[in-house]
């Protein structure tokens, strides 16, 4: 069988994927990067030797996957977004490695950016009505709502709104470290806030030009040192992000009169943000499709799907993508 190769080093995550040619995910390997117990995350350099580390661990793994197949074409993040001056030294070590093995291998590199890679594995699968949708991109990095539109192999995307501030990841992370909980937060916070009911908020800003967190998160720490329960706490900050996304979704159907909202990042993983939004958003003539919750953290799964994507766009078409 036919098969593509993805690489991602975003931030937080090492991850290396092999899709087939329909599409089919052969191998999904990722270690998170490490961070130290009570820090807030990790410098670029940080970040960037671990990877370096990762790497040939992952690629160990999936060496009997690649064996198997005939490997057509290999796919690389190598930006945060598809943007001239975007950048971040995370994604140099697996530009690195695969410049290398398109180098060995004599096989065709596509240079792809992490946001498209993340929208690709969240809309891949999706009953959508039509090429152009609205996705949203909540992770601890990026906090954006975006008009995805197909672009040759890979994708035109449009900022329309996006945070001011903080990421959505950050408020829950920024929490969570002062909750003494490991970091990332997410999936302990989340622990934590269920089942809690309470009248309590915490602010949600959003305007034309944007939303913002940073209120939310000086609150919320406020709370804490006033003796609020932990527990009440996360579900606020969940509460919190769910209702910005709904000001936000409101607002971007409203401008660009498109219904459909892909959800993707590692923040839409959350199910308590998933079930409060799709119950606000109920009966607003608002369609949200939510990825799995595997396909919604960082993945090289939607970087093998571009590069097949791609490739086949190519030599469909019969030309070559710069």
């Amino acid at each position: 069988m036919n098969a593509f190769l993805g690489i991602d080093t975003s931030a937080y995550t090492t991850s290396v994927a092999i899709v087939g040619e329909t599409g089919e995910v052969l191998a999904d390997e990722r270690l998170l990067l490490e961070v130290k117990p009570g820090s807030r995350g990790l410098r670029q350099s940080e970040a960037h030797f671990q990877h370096i580390r990762n790497l040939p661990v992952l690629m160990e793994k999936l060496a009997p996957t690649i064996k198997k197949h005939r490997l057509l074409a290999l796919g690389v993040s190598d930006r945060p977004r598809r943007l001239p001056d975007s950048y971040m030294p995370v994604f140099l070590a697996g530009l690195g490695v695969g410049r290398c093995l398109a180098s060995v291998g004599n096989y065709p590199l596509y240079l792809l950016s992490h946001q498209e890679g993340h929208v690709e594995a969240a809309s891949f699968e999706l009953p959508l009505n039509g090429p152009d949708y609205i996705a949203v991109h909540f992770s601890g990095g990026t906090s954006e709502i975006l008009l995805v539109k197909r672009d040759q192999g890979r994708y035109d995307i449009e900022l329309i709104l996006a945070t001011k501030d903080l990421n959505a990841g950050q408020l829950v992370d920024r929490v969570g470290v002062a909750m003494g909980l490991p970091f990332p937060s997410g999936p302990y916070m989340e622990r934590l806030a269920q089942n809690v009911v309470t009248d309590l908020s915490l602010p949600s800003a959003v305007d034309a030009l944007g939303f913002s967190f940073s209120g939310a998160e000086t609150r919320a720490v406020s709370m804490l040192d006033l003796g609020v329960p932990q527990e009440t706490v996360a579900h606020l900050v969940f509460k919190c992000i769910a209702n910005t996304l709904e000001k936000g979704l409101r607002a971007a159907v409203k401008r660009c009169g498109i219904t459909s909202v892909v959800m993707a990042g590692g923040v839409m993983a959350n199910g308590i943000i998933r079930q409060r939004l799709t119950e606000r958003l109920k009966g607003a003539g608002i369609q949200l499709f939510w990825a799995p919750p595997r396909l919604s953290t960082d993945n090289a799964v939607g970087t093998a799907l571009m590069t097949r994507r791609c490739y086949y766009y190519e030599h469909e078409m019969g030309v070559r993508l710069e």
